[in-house]
C-alpha cells in the first residue's frame, strides 16, 4: 500500500470514527430517554412561518456574498470578472457538495476557471484562500461563543464556565494568528514559501511535492491580495458573510416557540459549536451538522430530544437544501448533469486552462 493511500485511509477512518461516535451518542440518548413522536410533530405546529420563510432569502443571500468575495480574488487576474458567472458556479458547486460531499468542493473552482477562462490552479488557490477565511471566521465565532458562555442561557457551573472562557480566549488568539498568517503571505509570499518548504524537508519526497503544489496554488490565489486594501476587503466580506449566516439562524430560532427567546449571544454559541460539526459531510445526507445541532440544543440549552431533532432538521434543510433546486436548474440549463458533475469531482489533475465538458 502506498503512503498516499495509507494516509487517505487513516483520514477516512478518523472521520468515520468521529461521525460514528456522535451517532452512537445520539442513539444512546434516543433509546434511554425514549422518543415521543407526538412531541416531535408538535414542534412544527406552532411554527411562525413568517420568520421561517424569511430565513430562505437570507440564506440565499449568503451565496451572493460568497460570489462577491470570489470576484475580489479573481479581479487582479482578470479585468471585469462576471459576478453572475461566479454566482451560478457557486450555486452549482454547493449543490454538488450536497450530492457528493466534500468531493464536490472542486466543482466550483473548476466551473469558475472554465467560465472566466482562467488557469484551474489559480482558482484552486482562491478556493484554498476562501477555506482559510471561513476557518478563520469559525475559529473567531467559536472563540466568542466560549468566551461569552457565561452571558448566554447555557446552564454551566462556575468551573466549566472558567474553562470555556479560557478556551475561548485561546481560540481567539488562534484566529488572530490566522490573520497574521494571511498578512505574511500578502507581504512575504516568496520567503514564506521557501521557509515552509524548508520546514517540510523531513517529509517523503512525494509528500513534499504535493505540499509544494498546494502551497503554490495557494500563493497564486493570494495574488489577488497583493494590491492595497484587498486583504482588508476579503476580511470585511468574510465578516459580512458570516453576519448574514447569523441573521439566518436568528430568523430560524425566532420561528420556533422553544427557541424564540434566544439572545444574540445564544445564537453565537450555537453557531460557533455547530460550525465545527459541519466539517463532516456525508453525500446526500450532510452529517455532523445535524448531530451537533441536536447535541447543542439538548446538552447546552436543555431542550427535549424531540424538539431539538425537529429544529435541527429544519436548520439543516434551510442551510443545505434550499440551494439545490437553484443549482440543479442552473446546471441543467448549462447542459451539466450529475454524471458530468461526478467526472469533475473525480478528475485528479484538471487542465491548466479548464474547459467545460
Amino acid at each position: 500500500m502506498t503512503p498516499k493511500r495509507r494516509s487517505s485511509r487513516v483520514k477516512l477512518f478518523l472521520a468515520v470514527a468521529g461521525a460514528a461516535a456522535l451517532v452512537a451518542f445520539f442513539v444512546y440518548r434516543w433509546r434511554t430517554g425514549g422518543f415521543a413522536w407526538h412531541e416531535f410533530a408538535a414542534t412544527f405546529v406552532d411554527v411562525r412561518w413568517g420568520w421561517l420563510v424569511l430565513s430562505i432569502p437570507v440564506i440565499l443571500l449568503t451565496y451572493a456574498g460568497r460570489a462577491l468575495r470570489w470576484t475580489v480574488m479573481v479581479r487582479p487576474l482578470k479585468e471585469g470578472p462576471s459576478f453572475w458567472n461566479i454566482l451560478e458556479a457557486t450555486c452549482i458547486g454547493f449543490t454538488a457538495i450536497v450530492f457528493f460531499g466534500r468531493a464536490g468542493e472542486l466543482v466550483r473552482p473548476y466551473l469558475i476557471a472554465a467560465r472566466e477562462k482562467l488557469p484551474f490552479p489559480s482558482q484552486l488557490g482562491a478556493w484554498l484562500l476562501e477555506r482559510i477565511l471561513d476557518l478563520l471566521m469559525v475559529i473567531v465565532i467559536f472563540g466568542m461563543a466560549l468566551a461569552q458562555i457565561s452571558r448566554s442561557g447555557v446552564p454551566v457551573g462556575p468551573k466549566m464556565t472558567w474553562i470555556m472562557e479560557a478556551g475561548g480566549t485561546i481560540i481567539l488568539l488562534a484566529g488572530v494568528g490566522c490573520i497574521l498568517f494571511i498578512l505574511l503571505f500578502r507581504y512575504m509570499s516568496e520567503s514564506m514559501h521557501r521557509r515552509i518548504m524548508e520546514v517540510l524537508r523531513f517529509l517523503p519526497e512525494a509528500s513534499q511535492k504535493r505540499a509544494e503544489k498546494l502551497l503554490g496554488a495557494f500563493i497564486e490565489g493570494m495574488g489577488s491580495t497583493r494590491s492595497g486594501g484587498f486583504v482588508a476587503r476579503l476580511l470585511l466580506y468574510s465578516v459580512l458573510e458570516w453576519a448574514i449566516i447569523a441573521g439566518c439562524f436568528v430568523c430560524m430560532f425566532r420561528a420556533f416557540p422553544a427557541t424564540e427567546h434566544f439572545s444574540l449571544t445564544d445564537v453565537v454559541v450555537f453557531l460557533g459549536v455547530v460550525s465545527l460539526g459541519s466539517a463532516i459531510q456525508i453525500p446526500g445526507v450532510g452529517g455532523g451538522m445535524q448531530v451537533a445541532s441536536i447535541l447543542v440544543l439538548t446538552e447546552f440549552f436543555r431542550l427535549s430530544l424531540e424538539v431539538a431533532t425537529g429544529i435541527s432538521l429544519v436548520i439543516w434543510a434551510v442551510s443545505f437544501l434550499v440551494v439545490v433546486p437553484v443549482g440543479l436548474f442552473l446546471a441543467f440549463r448549462e447542459g451539466l448533469n450529475l454524471r458530468k458533475l461526478t467526472r469533475m469531482t473525480e478528475e485528479k489533475d484538471p487542465p491548466e486552462q479548464a474547459a467545460l465538458p
